[in-house]
């Protein structure tokens, strides 16, 4: 499973010209799901991301995290995130989860994080073609792997 978090002061999410998703401040988190993944890697990743502390504080230091901040949330599918680039110019998504297995992972992400969160969030809708609109916030982007925990 992999993300990309963008801190952002504010978001949303378009589907069909239709805003679905709207947040001030808090993340952005695109989720890659690959077959592999499983509820550990979602339990790891959610509980990674609401305590990483890349919010500033009073001092204006990255001290902060989600929960301290009681920052919104947005997950968006995004299977372009498991593309492998190694060979040629067209990337391949044979990594990524199918729908049958993906939906249920994303599903079961977006309940854990709002557990973790102790508040709901927005989301997109999984295989919809969306547009997302955000202002990040520093800029601060962070890409994290569960398979890759070091």
């Amino acid at each position: 499973m992999r993300v990309v978090l963008q801190r952002v002061s504010e978001a949303s999410v378009t589907i069909d010209e239709k805003i679905v998703s709207k947040i001030k401040k808090g993340l952005i988190i695109l989720l890659g799901i690959e077959a592999e993944d499983t509820k550990e890697d979602i339990e790891w990743l959610t509980r990674k991301i609401v305590n990483l502390r890349i919010f500033n504080d009073e001092n204006g230091v990255m001290n902060n995290s989600l929960v301290d901040e009681n920052g919104d949330v947005i997950v968006v599918s995004q299977f372009t995130l498991q593309a492998s680039t190694k060979k040629g110019n067209r990337p391949s998504y044979i990594k990524a989860a199918k729908p049958a297995i993906a939906i249920p992972l994303y599903e079961q992400f977006v309940t854990q994080i709002e557990l973790d969160l102790g508040k709901k969030v927005g989301t997109g809708k999984f295989g919809a073609d969306m547009k997302v609109a955000l202002v990040n916030d520093g800029p601060v982007t962070i890409i994290i792997d569960s398979k890759n925990r070091d």
